[in-house]
């Protein structure tokens, strides 16, 4: 089954906050091995001119990926998760995320096409802080691998 195109423009309530904390972005460094000193030290990201400890470029992944469920979730899309592959992913940022931001994302489908038997789906998921200043724009393609 084929996702709906009339989807494509349809925005979803904003997300409850997300609390960016120290040990959250400590960690999701050393999982992905980033090293640098403004991801582990507070001191080091303060004399780089940041208030507090910054994340990993990728970081707003744990975020998002979370808020996208409202998308696959849908039941009127219709996804059936067990054929979905992840395509891309990109961000663009305004500024870093910062231990002590509280995030919101908004989820918007941007695109739905279809070729080859396959959907791809891509969703532009806005995160901004919950005083509302935008932070990143995070795109995520995903790929509904057809029946065949």
């Amino acid at each position: 089954m084929s996702l709906d195109p009339s989807f494509v423009g349809r925005s979803y309530p904003p997300t409850a906050p997300y609390q960016v904390g120290r040990e959250k972005i400590r960690e999701f460094a050393t999982a992905i091995g980033a090293t640098d000193p403004a991801y582990h030290d507070l001191d080091a990201a303060r004399a780089l001119g940041h208030g507090d400890l910054v994340a990993p470029p990728t970081f707003p992944v744990i975020v998002t990926m979370a808020a996208s469920q409202q998308i696959i979730d849908d039941p009127a899309l219709g996804i059936d998760y067990s054929r979905v592959v992840h395509g891309d992913q990109r961000f663009a940022y305004a500024r870093p995320v910062a231990a002590g931001d509280e995030l919101i994302c908004v989820n918007t489908v941007e695109e739905i096409t279809s070729r080859g038997g396959h959907d791809f789906l891509t969703i532009r998921t806005d995160v901004s802080t919950a005083a509302g200043e935008p932070v990143v724009t995070v795109w995520s393609k995903l790929v509904v691998r057809g029946e065949n």
